[in-house]
């Protein structure tokens, strides 16, 4: 069963697309049918199979989660105890765990059966820049 392991290098909190390479993994793959399963490798940032069209939904996300989860420094987060990486570190950990980090998608023909407006993202929650590692793994 083909694997390969990818590293994005991320800038910051933000959503970084690899759709385009996980398409080229699933195209070397010679495999027509099957199940691509994603994994990230990490504890403080996530995937997501998102709306690639419009970037303003990249930002709007961004917000959404900013204040659903904000920095340990904020006031509304005085009651977290894991700081151990500053400020960014426990709520890119709550973050994590309110998303995901494994996604199945289905292959079919030999590609990806993502919708029109579907990318594959890396969802990055710590402030400073990271090497995330990402498993793919096509399982016919």
């Amino acid at each position: 069963m083909p694997q390969t392991i990818l590293t994005l290098s991320t800038r910051g909190q933000g959503l970084y697309e690899f759709t385009g390479q996980a398409e080229a993994f699933v195209s070397s793959s010679g495999q027509a049918e099957g199940l691509l399963t994603v994994f990230v490798r990490h504890t403080s940032c996530s995937l997501l199979i998102q709306e690639n069209a419009d970037p303003d939904v990249k930002t709007d996300l961004l917000s959404f989660f900013g204040r659903l989860v904000p920095p340990a420094s904020d006031a509304s987060m005085g009651w977290v105890i894991h700081r151990d990486e500053g400020p960014d570190d426990m709520p890119a950990h709550i973050k994590s765990a309110l998303t995901q980090v494994s996604i199945g998608i289905p292959v079919s023909s030999g590609r990806l059966t993502l919708g029109t407006w579907q990318g594959l993202y890396l969802f990055e929650h710590r402030d400073r820049p990271h090497r995330r590692e990402i498993v793919l793994h096509l399982s016919p």
